[in-house]
């Protein structure tokens, strides 16, 4: 396996690269760059995103390529929930707003299980919209990585 198919830290996971691993994710779908998000999956990835059902890397880069194309000023914070082996829990809400200028909080759990090499094979998301004022957002820095100083859920009260 070419090694840009590794992505660190590797499972079995400890509480800390568990907390690498979450992190890593944020800051990737904050990127909101699907060619580079979807490389964090295996070719045969299997997704689960509310009622939809995705199979394999081009169709997860393809439904990240629409999901950005409609959620507009995309801000994500996740948190660790949980951890065993290869498996790891978080919850997470991001921030948006559509083309009409409404906005949204998401909120949602995803279950992860990863491979040896540290690919994400299975994704099971679960998540709700909750329409807000442009007002209540909480996410305020600019597109791109959360800064470390940031609050996280935790810290906001979500």
């Amino acid at each position: 396996m070419a090694e840009q198919e590794r992505r660190l830290p590797l499972p079995p996971f400890t509480r800390e690269t568990a907390a690498e691993k979450v992190r890593l994710a944020e800051d990737g779908w904050n990127s909101r760059n699907p060619q580079k998000v979807a490389l964090a999956y295996t070719l045969d990835t299997q997704w689960r995103n509310r009622a939809e059902f995705i199979h394999g890397r081009q169709e997860a880069e393809a439904f990240l390529s629409r999901k950005w194309a409609r959620e507009l000023e995309y801000r994500l914070i996740k948190e660790l929930w949980a951890f065993t082996d290869n498996r790891i829990a978080v919850r997470y809400a991001y921030e948006w707003h559509d083309d009409s200028g409404n906005w949204f909080r998401s909120y949602g759990n995803e279950n992860w299980a990863f491979d040896d090499n540290g690919l994400m094979t299975t994704r099971y998301a679960c998540l709700n919209d909750l329409p807000i004022q442009e007002s209540e957002r909480k996410f305020h820095w600019p597109l791109g990585r959360r800064p470390d100083d940031h609050p996280g859920l935790s810290e906001l009260g979500l």
